[in-house]
């Protein structure tokens, strides 16, 4: 028998964690729904094709996924699933076994809601979107089609896990990678032209760009693991740091959003670019900055080949 499908997944899942309302670990999670799915050991030992991981634990992975974007769960922490208030609801309301209309809702109609990273930094969570995103399944869509949904999805999970990794590093590991990721987009001539700054005493800069050699020409960056809106003080503290390092050009990066405010007032100065955690995990999946990707080759018969023709 083949290993189920991941939406085969979510109701395992969902009772498990109901069953465990302090949370669990992943992997608990997963052997628990592959016993409760009947899994043989031969099934549990398959491996996806790229040969990265387990068949069922990806698919485990991916029903919780749905079960996030729906609101009813979360991830406190890498590596830790927790049902929130409204998922502990759901189940209690919501008596075994779920319909296959209860399912497939939870499998496709919220893939839409971008998720949001609960932390590590003292911040209560937080809260997952309840708003079902129109968003079609790609179960009649041609294969080329169904790639392109697969790879937004893969992409969208990537960022919010990202996003969730981020919530957890310390300030300085986050400072660090933002310079690389600035690096691997271009600035400075080595790894060494983008320094570290930040700390007691920085002076509202977290890291610095010379763009020449002789460091005639800066960029300075600040780097906020925030999950609260940067507000328009903020960015005015920022341009206010530049003018006392008499310094023309800044980028301000934050895990989390801008207020309206803020953007408002940097597009009213010159020489300051903001970047929203969203579009940071972005960047990261663009220039592989803890990402790695794997090639896919795809079959395509090559006309030109077969033109007699042309011969």
């Amino acid at each position: 028998m083949p290993v189920p499908t991941y939406d085969q997944f979510i109701e395992p899942i969902l009772r498990y964690l109901a069953l465990h309302p302090q949370g669990s670990t992943a992997p608990a999670a997963h052997e628990a729904a592959a016993k409760q799915l009947g899994l043989t050991d031969e099934e549990k030992a398959l491996i996806l094709p790229s040969g990265v991981q387990r068949v069922y634990k990806n698919r485990a992975g991916w029903a919780h996924d749905r079960l996030k974007r729906a609101g009813l769960s979360s991830s406190p922490k890498h590596g830790f699933w927790k049902l929130t208030a409204a998922g502990i609801e759901f189940a209690k309301s919501n008596p075994a076994p779920l319909s296959d209309v209860a399912v497939q809702k939870l499998a496709s109609e919220y893939l839409g809601v971008t998720l949001k990273p609960s932390g590590a930094s003292g911040l209560p969570p937080a809260k997952p979107a309840l708003v079902a995103i129109d968003h079609k399944t790609p179960t009649a869509a041609t294969p080329d089609d169904q790639l392109d949904w697969a790879m937004a999805a893969l992409r969208q999970s990537a960022s919010d896990d990202l996003l969730e990794r981020l919530a957890s590093v310390s300030p300085s590991f986050f400072e660090n990678l933002v310079l690389d990721v600035l690096h691997r987009m271009g600035y400075g001539a080595s790894r060494d032209d983008l320094v570290q700054t930040g700390g007691p005493g920085d002076g509202g800069v977290d890291g610095v760009i010379n763009l020449d050699r002789l460091g005639l020409e800066k960029v300075y960056v600040q780097a906020k693991r925030w999950q609260q809106s940067i507000g328009r003080p903020d960015i005015q503290a920022f341009y206010g740091a530049l003018a006392g390092q008499k310094a023309k050009k800044g980028i301000f990066i934050t895990t989390s959003t801008f207020t309206p405010q803020a953007c408002e007032f940097a597009k009213s100065v010159e020489g300051i670019v903001l970047i929203d955690g969203a579009r940071l995990t972005n960047l990261m999946i663009e220039y592989e900055v803890g990402i790695s990707s794997r090639t896919i080759r795809i079959p395509k018969v090559d006309s030109d080949y077969f033109d007699e023709d042309a011969t």
